[in-house]
C-alpha cells in the first residue's frame, strides 16, 4: 500500500507539473486536476499529430505554377511485410523511410511514410546546389525545375548542365533582412522554397520533399565564419521528390501506396514511364580500414568545460551543447542496425535513410524540431524542446521515484525554463500576437531507457510567413546549441575538434500542401563508407555541467553501436 500511495503522490506531481505555464504557481491541495481534458490536450479533429492524412481517393489538381499532379491510390494489405521489404531495400537504393513507433497524447501519433526509388534528388553545400533526375521521370521534373530557376535569375545562377541534371547556386545579396524577415534572405531554402512553389497545392497530400538538414545551414543565417575545414564530399543538405510513397496509420490500422503522375504545360508527362529504383548499394569498410576512433582526444572535452566556464563567467554564454564523435567499423549493414534500433528505442522520430554516396542516416530521435500544419485558424506552428533526463528505473515504482528527483531538480527545471523562453522568443517574431503559447510544461515523456520532461509550445504564422520560415526561425534549437543561441553556436565552431555534420539538424518532410514535420538530428549514427559515427554531447548551464541524458557519450555509445 505503501508504494501504491507513493506511485499516486508523484503522478499527480506530474500531472500537476505538466499543466503549469512557465512562472505559474503549483496549484494548492484544494485544486482539482481535469486529467481527461488533460490526456485530450489539443487533441481536436483539426490537427493530425503529424500522422498523414486519411486514406484519399484517386485524383489529380493542378499546381500553382501549372503542373498537373495525378495520384492513384493502392491498398496494402500486410503493412508489416511492406516496411520490411521497405528497410532491406534501402540497403542498396537511395530512400528514405520515417517512422513514429510513439504515442503521445495531443503531440505524437504512429505511423510511418516511405519510398525507395524517388524520381529526384537535392544536394546543396554553401550557396551551390544540384538537382539530379535518379530516372526518365525525373528528367521531366528536371526539366520543370529547370524552367522555374532560369524565370527566376535574380535569384539562382543556372551552370551549364545535362538534361538530367540542374546544377547552380543562389545568388547573395547586400540586402539587409531584419530579425523578423531573415527567413527570407537568400539560401539553400530559397531553393527548396521555389521547388514547393513548382508543385504547391492544399491538396498535395503526402507529396513534398524528404530527407535531412545538415547542421552548417545554420551558416547561411548566422554571421559566424567556418573556423574548421569540412571535407571535400560534405553535403548540407540532401532532399528526395518521390512519385510512390508507403503509408502506413496505425491510429486507423490503414495502409495504401500512393503513385504520382506529373505533365507540364508543354505537353511533357512521366505517364508510361518506369519507376526505376536508382541503385547506391552499401559497400563495407574493408578489414583494417583506418579511422579516427574519436574526435576529441583523451582530456580535450574537459578542456572545452572550463573554456565553456569562463565564456559563463564574463557573460558571454548562459548555456552551451559541446559535442564528440565516436566511430567503429560497421560489420552489419545499415537495416540491420535500424531494426534493432527500433525494437530497443520505440521514437516519434525514427528514420532511415540511403542519402547516396555510401552514406546513410539510422536514427530514432525523441525531440520534435518544427511541426506545421493547415488548421482553421491558420498555419500552427509547434515545437516541444526536451530537457531534463534520467534514467529509467528497474520497475514502475522506481520509476515513479526517478521522475520526483526530476521535477524536484532545480537545474533541469531551469535549464528547460532557458530553453523554452528562447523558443518562444523565437516564434513571437514571426507568430501572430497573443498566439504564443505553452501547451504543456516539464511534461513527463518516457523512453525504453530515459525519462524526459519536455515542454510544448504553439503559435499561429503571422500573414506573409509559412512553415520554411517557421522552420528558419528556430535554427537550430537551443537544446542542441545554447543560449545566447548566436554566441553558443560561434563557441561550438570554435570549440569543438570535428564537424557535426548532419547532427543538431532536422530530417523530415516539406510538403508541398505547405505543412512541414522534422525531428531534430539526436541519436543519430551517421554511416560513411563503412565507419559509423556518433556524436554525442553535454548542456552545460551557467556555472555547473551535467551530461544531458539524450546526448550522453556513454549511452549513445553503448546502446547506438
Amino acid at each position: 500500500m505503501r508504494g501504491t500511495a507513493a506511485l499516486a503522490s508523484i503522478l499527480a506531481l506530474c500531472l500537476a507539473s505538466s499543466s503549469l505555464r512557465l512562472g505559474a504557481k503549483p496549484p494548492s491541495s484544494a485544486s482539482r486536476l481535469d486529467v481527461g481534458k488533460l490526456l485530450a490536450l489539443r487533441s481536436s479533429d483539426d490537427l493530425t499529430l503529424g500522422a498523414p492524412q486519411s486514406r484519399p481517393a484517386d485524383g489529380s489538381y493542378t499546381s500553382s505554377a501549372g503542373v498537373e499532379v495525378q495520384y492513384t491510390i493502392s491498398g496494402v494489405n500486410d503493412s508489416a511485410q511492406e516496411i520490411d521489404k521497405l528497410i532491406t531495400l534501402l540497403d542498396d537504393h537511395k530512400g528514405v523511410l520515417l517512422t513514429s513507433s510513439y504515442e503521445f497524447p495531443g503531440r505524437y501519433a504512429r505511423w510511418s511514410v516511405g519510398f525507395v526509388a524517388p524520381a529526384l534528388q537535392i544536394e546543396g553545400r554553401g550557396l551551390d546546389f544540384s538537382i539530379t533526375a535518379l530516372n526518365d521521370r525525373g528528367v521531366i521534373l528536371c526539366n520543370i525545375l529547370r524552367a522555374k530557376l532560369a524565370g527566376e535569375s535574380d535569384n539562382f545562377f543556372l551552370a551549364a548542365q545535362a538534361g538530367s541534371t540542374v546544377k547552380g547556386s543562389v545568388i547573395p545579396t547586400s540586402e539587409y533582412f531584419s530579425e523578423e524577415e531573415r527567413s527570407k534572405q537568400p539560401s539553400l531554402f530559397s531553393l527548396i522554397r521555389a521547388v514547393r512553389e513548382v508543385f504547391f497545392s492544399q491538396n498535395a497530400g503526402q507529396l513534398g520533399l524528404y530527407g535531412s538538414l545538415g547542421y552548417d545551414l545554420t551558416f547561411q543565417f548566422e554571421p559566424i565564419k567556418q573556423k574548421k575545414g569540412r571535407d571535400a564530399d560534405q553535403r548540407d543538405l540532401v532532399m528526395f521528390l518521390p512519385d510512390e510513397i508507403l503509408i502506413v496509420d496505425n491510429q486507423k490500422n490503414d495502409a495504401w501506396k500512393v503513385q504520382y503522375e506529373f505533365s507540364s504545360s508543354d505537353g511533357a508527362t512521366t505517364k508510361g514511364l518506369e519507376r526505376k529504383a536508382a541503385t547506391s548499394p552499401w559497400v563495407p569498410a574493408p578489414e583494417g580500414a583506418s579511422f579516427q576512433p574519436r574526435d576529441s582526444a583523451k582530456g580535450k572535452f574537459a578542456e572545452s568545460v572550463v573554456r565553456a566556464k569562463e565564456e559563463f563567467r564574463v557573460g558571454n554564454l548562459f548555456e552551451v551543447v559541446l559535442s564528440q564523435a565516436f566511430r567503429e567499423r560497421l560489420s552489419a549493414k545499415p537495416s540491420a542496425i535500424f531494426k534493432r534500433l527500433c525494437r530497443r528505442n520505440p521514437a516519434p522520430y525514427g528514420f532511415f535513410m540511403n542519402l547516396g554516396a555510401n552514406e546513410y542516416l539510422v536514427g530514432a530521435s525523441p525531440e520534435m524540431f518544427v511541426r506545421v500544419e493547415n488548421t482553421r485558424k491558420g498555419l500552427r506552428v509547434e515545437t516541444c524542446p526536451i530537457s531534463g533526463t534520467i534514467e529509467r528505473g528497474g520497475d514502475p515504482l522506481e520509476d515513479a521515484q526517478q521522475i520526483k528527483k526530476l521535477l524536484l531538480n532545480p537545474k533541469e527545471e531551469s535549464e528547460l525554463t532557458m530553453c523554452t523562453d528562447v523558443d518562444r522568443n523565437d516564434k513571437s517574431r514571426i507568430c501572430e500576437p497573443g498566439s504564443v503559447r505553452v501547451l504543456g510544461r516539464r511534461q513527463i515523456e518516457m523512453y525504453s531507457r530515459l525519462i524526459h520532461t519536455v515542454d510544448h509550445v504553439e503559435g499561429y504564422l503571422r500573414s506573409g510567413f509559412d512553415a520554411l520560415d517557421a522552420f528558419l526561425c528556430h535554427t537550430w534549437a537551443v537544446t542542441v546549441t545554447g543560449a545566447p543561441k548566436t554566441w553558443a553556436i560561434r563557441f561550438i565552431e570554435e570549440t569543438e575538434p570535428g564537424v557535426r555534420h548532419w547532427y543538431g539538424g532536422a530530417v523530415g518532410i516539406v510538403g508541398f500542401d505547405g505543412t512541414l514535420n522534422t525531428g531534430l538530428t539526436l541519436r543519430t549514427i551517421r554511416v560513411k563508407n563503412g565507419i559509423a559515427e556518433v556524436r554525442a554531447g553535454a548542456t552545460l548551464l551557467h556555472d555547473r555541467w551535467v551530461c544531458f541524458s539524450p546526448l550522453s557519450p556513454h549511452v549513445n555509445r553503448q546502446n547506438s553501436l
